[in-house]
């Protein structure tokens, strides 16, 4: 799906044809998902933590409300970007203060998730670089538990570890794609061939999803071999620090070794 996206190939049916329950990153920044592919796939990927929604002209409040109703553990937003996500990240804001439960307590210091009863109870920081002034306040008075376009620190105002995939600077979905040739989204600025007329005898075009499914696989089944050694040689080296570190088990190591030299002898 990142290549997809990367190719701007990205769109209704290419994101729910891959979508599945154990995602936890969505980027679908400049693409052309609109609020009916991410209905499809809040309600599919309801462990999402981090989205990335800026440039996509098509996603409206609707959209947003969906991931936000389904999506409980939000803890990262992306939006902005180009006019059209501007005006949807300001309509969004009512979405995104939390609605609470108990409204005893003093101050947001002792509130706890369960007396956050709606809105995005769990987002911690949001990243819109051209955030306008007002925005910024309303936030800041009713979401003060939001940091707003965190900078690249190890802790936040709040004293939390500020994410990588809460720093605009990095693309949400960087680290699902650094170990893949960049070459290999780069086709889509490739020269465009004169297209051939359809040969009736040739086999039916796979569809794009299901490439991008089946490139998968086979990169998978490619890096197999090398996870497996990769674990047999971090299981040889835990055995082996095992037995320097506990004597007993050196011990235990040592009384087998020389019993099978005097068996040997």
């Amino acid at each position: 799906m990142s290549i997809a996206r990367r190719r701007r190939l990205l769109n209704d049916e290419v994101l729910t044809s891959l979508a599945e329950s154990s995602w936890e990153i969505l980027d679908i920044s400049g693409s052309d998902v609109t609020d009916a592919g991410l209905a499809t796939v809040a309600n599919v990927c309801s462990n999402l933590r981090a989205v990335d929604i800026s440039r996509c002209e098509k996603v409206t409040t609707s959209g947003v409300s969906e991931i936000v109703c389904h999506c409980p553990s939000l803890e990262i937003l992306r939006c902005g970007g180009c006019p059209r996500s501007e005006v949807t990240a300001r309509r969004c804001l009512d979405l995104l203060k939390p609605k609470l439960n108990n409204l005893e307590e003093d101050s947001w210091e002792e509130l706890n998730t369960l007396d956050i009863g709606g809105g995005a109870e769990s987002l911690k920081w949001l990243v819109w670089p051209k955030i306008d002034d007002n925005s910024k306040e309303t936030l800041a008075a009713e979401c003060p538990r939001v940091t707003v376009n965190p900078q690249p620190s190890l802790f936040d105002l709040s004293g939390s570890k500020v994410p990588v995939e809460a720093l605009a600077s990095v693309p949400l979905d960087h680290s699902i794609v650094e170990d893949i040739d960049p070459k290999t989204w780069a086709v889509s600025a490739a020269p465009r061939r004169p297209v051939a007329p359809p040969n009736p005898n040739a086999p039916p075009e796979i569809p794009i999803a299901e490439r991008f499914r089946l490139a998968y696989v086979e990169r998978e089944a490619r890096l197999a071999p090398k996870r497996a050694k990769r674990e047999r040689q971090q299981r040889r080296r835990a055995e082996r620090d095992y037995m320097m570190n506990d004597i007993d088990a050196r011990s235990m190591a040592l009384a087998a070794q020389a019993s099978r030299n005097l068996r040997k002898s």
